[in-house]
């Protein structure tokens, strides 16, 4: 009785402390861990800063500072020489009805180009007639390697005399009719012996040319990109010196090099594709087959300052002009945004300096009673 007491209570005890075991807390299961926080993306690589010398002497190899001249050993810029041509070039009397001289096609203070009629493609001759072609600068002109967009005059003096006898522009009858007008103003017979010395009758249609080339020969506009290529890097911004990598880059250089950045070669407009112009260009003066649609290429100097552009004018604007030449004459075909407006850049930086002496009109010559009336037939 007493071992059967004694198990009970032992049952109990043990019953007891499970009990007391199984109402005891359990410990609280631990958190989860937090997630790590994702690596910082990699710092972006910093872009090579712009050396812009290394594009000075890539420029240096293909462009050269314009030079103080463009002097010719046949035909010397003298003073006396340079004086007369200066006051022929503004002779509107070498004109038929006396109204049109060099400088209303090519005014030296607009940077050489027409602006008697604002938004005009061509300009206007004699009796209002238009040319077929844009009148282009004649600054810097004097060192191309020939004149006028076909090239049919190989130099400035040829080039002198053909407005002069050109029915549309200022359409004057003959050679001896301009001979006889100077001789009958008085002031030239000073002027004419000065520039020409040594000749016997010195007043000659072959010394009008000669003394207005003489001129033109010193119309000559250095820039800050002489400087640039001079050696001082910081003579153009930085979007200048990028626009001018950008003109490199894209081939426009093929055409447009030497210190004119142009001027030095013919070539076809239409080069990668056919541009639409009903002017055959050089062909119309060669009649040669492989001369259809090329021009003589264009100088780049003070090309903010030329517009219209092209030998129709057909484009007012000189970022259309960009665009064009990009897609029709090299293989790139399209300048991103940040690229034009570079070369935008790097081309106004080709604008030069007007030297405002040597351009300053003179006062014209007093006529003789024999001077011939200005005839607007």
């Amino acid at each position: 009785m007493q071992d059967l007491t004694q198990r009970s209570l032992g049952t109990l005890l043990l019953a007891a402390a499970l009990l007391a075991g199984c109402n005891k807390e359990q410990p609280p299961e631990p958190a989860p861990a937090a997630p790590e926080a994702p690596a910082a993306p990699a710092p972006a690589p910093t872009p090579p800063a712009f050396d812009a010398s290394a594009v000075q002497q890539r420029a240096r190899a293909i462009f050269a500072p314009l030079p103080v001249s463009a002097e010719s050993a046949s035909n010397p810029s003298t003073d006396a020489r340079t004086a007369l041509g200066r006051q022929l070039y503004y002779e509107p009397r070498l004109s038929k009805n006396h109204d049109i001289s060099c400088n209303s096609c090519h005014s030296l203070s607009a940077y050489g180009i027409d602006v008697r009629t604002p938004g005009a493609k061509t300009s206007a001759g004699h009796k209002g007639q238009l040319g077929d072609r844009n009148s282009p600068t004649v600054y810097n002109a004097a060192l191309h390697f020939v004149q006028f967009w076909d090239g049919r005059s190989p130099d400035v003096e040829a080039q002198a005399l053909g407005p002069m006898r050109n029915p549309v522009e200022m359409a004057m009858p003959s050679d001896a009719h301009i001979v006889k007008l100077l001789q009958s103003i008085p002031g030239y017979a000073q002027l004419f012996k000065a520039a020409f010395p040594d000749d016997k009758d010195p007043i000659t249609f072959a010394n009008v040319a000669k003394a207005i080339g003489a001129f033109e020969r010193k119309l000559v506009t250095p820039g800050r990109f002489d400087k640039f290529l001079r050696g001082d890097t910081s003579a153009l911004t930085e979007p200048e010196a990028k626009g001018l990598a950008a003109f490199m880059d894209a081939g426009c250089i093929a055409c447009h090099m030497g210190p004119t950045v142009g001027g030095t070669m013919y070539q076809k407009l239409g080069l990668m594709k056919p541009y639409p112009t009903k002017d055959e260009g050089r062909f119309q003066e060669t009649k040669n087959e492989a001369d259809k649609f090329f021009f003589k290429v264009p100088s780049l100097r003070n090309i903010e300052k030329t517009a219209p552009y092209f030998h129709d004018g057909s484009l007012p604007q000189l970022e259309d002009a960009v665009k064009v030449m990009v897609e029709y004459q090299t293989a790139k075909g399209k300048f991103s945004d940040e690229e034009l407006q570079n070369v935008l850049a790097f081309l106004k930086s080709l604008t030069g300096e007007l030297p405002g002496d040597y351009i300053k009109e003179p006062a014209a010559l007093p006529p003789s009673k024999t001077t011939p009336k200005p005839d607007p037939s």
